[in-house]
Order: C-alpha cells, then sequence, then structure tokens
C-alpha cells in the first residue's frame, strides 16, 4: 500500500511512503496529471520501502517529462540509471 500526501509550496510535492505497485502508480499518475501545467512538480521518496521494476519505469518516465524525484534511495537511482541505459 502507497500513502501520498500532497504539499505545495515553491511547487507541488507528492510525498510517497509504503510500497508502490501497479494500483498506486495509477492513482500517482492521475493526481500528476491533475495538476495545472506549467507548475513545478516533485515526488519526495524519502518513506517508499518498496518499488519493483513497473514502479522504476514509471518513476523514469515522471523523470523524462520533468518531475524531480527527492530523496531518491541510491539503489532506485541505480535501477533508473540502468532503465535508461537499457541494460
Amino acid at each position: 500500500m502507497l500513502k501520498i500526501q500532497r504539499s505545495e509550496k515553491a511547487k507541488v510535492v507528492f510525498t510517497l511512503s509504503g510500497q508502490m505497485d501497479e494500483e498506486a502508480m495509477v492513482g500517482l499518475q492521475s493526481l500528476v496529471r491533475s495538476e495545472a501545467s506549467g507548475c513545478g512538480i516533485a515526488l519526495d521518496l524519502r518513506d517508499l520501502t518498496l518499488v519493483n521494476e513497473d514502479g522504476v519505469i514509471f518513476l523514469e518516465n515522471c523523470e523524462s517529462i520533468g518531475i524531480t524525484l527527492e530523496n531518491c534511495p541510491p539503489y532506485v537511482r541505480e535501477w533508473i540509471t540502468r532503465q535508461r541505459l537499457g541494460s
């Protein structure tokens, strides 16, 4: 189960905690799409406890469209880098 908290200062930040699964990604994608275009968006991954390959692909896609990943765990960052390189 993934818990998502929204906060807003200079940009909109969604703080994720728990496990990222398919259902959570669909919900998060909907939240991101509902934000005004041109608005800076960040995902704070500090409390993310589990992510699978689909989650890594999702996070990589988020970055590719300009969403910032804050407090990204090193293993997730490494996995995203490998995903980009196709290995």
